[in-house]
């Protein structure tokens, strides 16, 4: 199944948003971690009301752009169009992704929250070009229950669907590692650098870590070996 843009840039670190466990400002945060090597931004503020999402939306949207990061609105279509934003975040509670398509083109992301195999397959069955995959640890911040899934199952899942697999829930810098040589396209962070005393940083260290492991799985296709990794 093809992507609906052309390339899968941006989506191998992804940032979701929660200003309510912001030390500091959510668009200093976000423009320090852009710096840091943070692809795209998910915005996710269900709270706030339509015109101040849509403010913050605006807020970020010029940073997004400025920098050369990907914005994806959770769930608000007529936010994501209104700003134009690089693509909209769906869940179980959202309209459905065929509907979403046809609202905002065939030029934009289309991602999905999934917890299990099934729910993945029918996110790409539907039209979804990403999924992300959750919890993978245990996290508070979410607004479900689910068991974590753990590693393990990142691999499965990918096995299954021709879709970028993005693994979010508890992952930081001390677990990244075991995430990233499961499969995982790509990872979601949000408390890893929300609550960073340092998010440039914090990002940064993510960011060489997802690309030591792409430069492992290249050396891996090249040689055919499982230990070109580690010589």
């Amino acid at each position: 199944m093809k992507m609906a843009i052309s390339s899968n840039k941006g989506l191998g670190f992804i940032l979701i948003t929660n200003r309510k466990i912001c030390e500091a400002k959510l668009a200093d945060i976000i423009s320090q971690a852009i710096d840091g090597g943070v692809e795209t931004v998910q915005l996710r503020e269900k709270d706030l009301s339509s015109v101040e999402l849509y403010v913050l939306a605006s807020e970020i949207r010029e940073i997004t752009r400025e920098k050369g990061a990907n914005l994806i609105i959770n769930d608000r279509v007529d936010i994501a169009l209104a700003v134009d934003a690089d693509g909209v975040h769906l869940g179980w509670k959202s309209l459905g992704i065929g509907l979403v398509r046809k609202m905002i083109g065939h030029d934009k992301l289309i991602g999905f929250s999934a917890h299990n195999l099934q729910e993945a397959k029918k996110a790409e069955d539907s039209g979804a070009d990403y999924v992300t995959i959750s919890p993978i640890f245990d996290t508070v911040y979410k607004d479900y229950f689910v068991e974590p899934l753990g590693t393990e199952k990142i691999g499965k899942i990918k096995e299954e669907i021709d879709i970028p697999v993005i693994a979010l829930g508890g992952i930081n810098e001390n677990n990244v590692n075991g995430v990233l040589e499961n499969g995982a396209y790509g990872i979601a962070v949000i408390s890893a650098i929300l609550q960073s005393e340092d998010p440039r940083q914090s990002a940064n260290r993510l960011y060489k870590e997802i690309k030591g492991n792409e430069s492992k799985s290249e050396k891996k296709i090249l040689t055919g070996r499982e230990d070109a990794a580690i010589n």
